[in-house]
């Protein structure tokens, strides 16, 4: 008897430990609640063989237990193997293809407004990082006491495409000399001027990844919400910029199959107090529910197995997968996912594109045969390979009518210098402008060069330069000029290799002109 109450209070103690520590979901459909049950059960077994050896007695009894428990936990997971196995795609293809439902009945000229550049975030990732990071180092008491989250999530904030992130706690002992005050501020980039804040909050959030014990963000949901699955938490701001984590809740099929996402925790990261809301509750201000995985996972489901499981492997009619890479896209105040759809081929060429909604799921497939972005990528950079620039990724836009890749080249130090404008049915047709220039520059150098651009739209006019400077492109002289109104033209060289290099601040040019791109030089009036 006592050593079965020494044995029972060990394993209770380490099922305990291993809890707070490893925080599974006490539901039979996580895979991480088996491995917890699987590290009891052995701590278990190890407990009552040593007691054997330590309580003589009751050998036989105990030898027994440990035979049936053996063989009970063997069986149990041989039953998830074969219930994983009958649940499969092998048997349950057109299960995984209707994972998500996707819209192809739509065009993209009349669902994707022509592009505004004030209202698109030319600024990636990694460029919003190194201005978070020097906006924080501004605040040098703050700098040895906290560090900036990598999180950096994009959302649409009052009508503006920011990424937002975290402050957290720099270490064990940082924490508890800032406990009681929490971490006061989070820090936004502002995706198209680059302007970046770190805003100071008045009470602080103390619920955070980089917190300990009980306020320990993970922590603190699973002991409010034991039985729930969750998914990667993203930090948020409401329109009011009070601070949430938002954490999607997880339903599986099986024992990790077929994950899908059927709500979310809003979580208040300064009092600690939560709601957990249905999919179809969650507040129109949140804006990541479904991560860019998981939807890139549902829509591989949905290229591969719409036609079932043995086409995917023999015929492969039809089946197609994403590209490698995605970005985001803001739309009426909703984050999209963007990422191109391609035969198994990989031809290095795209069928057409993906945009999802990442709050609601509404998924819409758009057919534009095309580059596949990694091409296109590498053509821009090929315009400029003796500059050693790196291609961003690139974001997906309306310009003319037409779907055209914008990315920028920046140099090894991350800095932007260029920007490239590429057709995404011939990304052979590419046009790089530097960045100083501005983004409306390279639009207007790009639709010049462009033969799709309506030539009913020529304009003629006569403009007063003010400021008059060159570059050379892949071999070819452009002309930039400002008017006196603050109006850009761009030039090349071939529309009058006699008159262009002779230009001056001031001259009076007659010129004809479509979206910014000189197309003749009328005549020439010195001042």
């Amino acid at each position: 008897m006592k050593k079965n109450i020494i044995i029972g209070l060990i394993t209770f103690l380490w099922a305990l430990f291993l809890f707070y520590f490893l925080l599974p979901p006490l539901n039979i459909t996580s895979p991480a609640f088996w491995i917890y049950l699987f590290l009891v059960l052995v701590v278990f077994i190890v407990l009552v063989t040593l007691g054997d050896v330590i309580f003589i007695r009751r050998k036989f009894v105990t030898t027994k237990l440990i035979t049936y428990l053996v063989l009970g936990g063997v069986s149990v997971y041989f039953l998830i193997i074969l219930i994983n196995f009958a649940m499969s795609p092998l048997f349950n293809a057109k299960g995984y293809g209707s994972r998500i439902v996707v819209d192809e009945s739509h065009e993209f000229s009349e669902d994707i407004k022509e592009v505004d550049f004030s209202k698109t975030p030319l600024l990636d990732k990694d460029s919003s990082e190194k201005l978070g990071d020097r906006k924080m180092g501004e605040f040098t008491s703050w700098v040895s006491q906290f560090y900036v989250s990598d999180l950096y999530t994009q959302i649409n904030y009052q009508n503006e495409i920011v990424r937002v992130t975290p402050l957290e706690y720099a270490g064990l002992i940082k924490y508890f000399t800032n406990r009681d005050e929490g971490i006061k501020g989070y820090i936004t980039v502002n995706s198209v001027t680059g302007s970046a804040s770190l805003k100071e909050l008045s009470k602080g959030m103390r619920y955070m990844p980089s917190a300990y014990f009980f306020e320990n963000l993970d922590r603190k949901l699973r002991f409010k919400y034991p039985m729930t699955i969750f998914d990667e938490a993203s930090f948020e701001i409401d329109n009011e910029g009070n601070p949430y984590w938002i954490v999607p809740t997880v339903k599986y099929t099986g024992i990790g199959l077929k994950k899908e996402i059927s709500g979310a925790v809003i979580l208040d990261p300064i009092t600690g107090e939560s709601k957990k809301y249905a999919v179809q509750d969650i507040p129109t201000w949140v804006d990541h529910v479904y991560s860019a995985d998981l939807v890139i996972d549902q829509v591989d489901n949905w290229g591969e197995y719409k036609n079932g499981f043995w086409n995917s492997i023999f015929g492969q009619k039809d089946v197609i997968n994403t590209t490698e890479g995605y970005n985001y896209l803001v739309m009426d105040d909703d984050v999209y996912l963007y990422t191109g759809i391609t035969s198994v081929s990989t031809d290095e060429s795209n069928l057409g594109f993906i945009l999802v909604n990442l709050r609601t799921k509404e998924t819409k497939y758009y057919k534009a045969p095309g580059a596949e972005e990694y091409s296109a990528m590498a053509s821009a950079e090929g315009l400029v390979q003796e500059k050693d620039y790196e291609a961003t990724f690139p974001l997906l836009i309306n310009l003319n009518g037409k779907p055209t890749y914008l990315l920028s080249l920046k140099d090894a130090a991350g800095l932007v210098k260029m920007y490239a404008f590429i057709d995404v049915e011939d990304y052979q047709k590419v046009v790089v402008s530097d960045a100083s220039l501005g983004i409306e520059a390279a639009k207007e150098k790009y639709l010049g060069d462009n033969p799709n651009v309506d030539n009913s739209k020529i304009e003629n006019k006569k403009i007063v330069i003010k400021n008059i400077t060159s570059a050379v492109i892949n071999g070819n002289t452009s002309y930039y000029i400002v008017d006196s109104e603050n109006n850009y033209y761009v030039a090349d060289i071939s529309i009058n290799k006699n008159i262009l290099p002779f230009l001056n601040v001031n001259d009076v040019i007659d010129i004809s002109y479509n979206a910014g791109e000189v197309s003749k030089i009328v005549s020439i009036i010195k001042e």
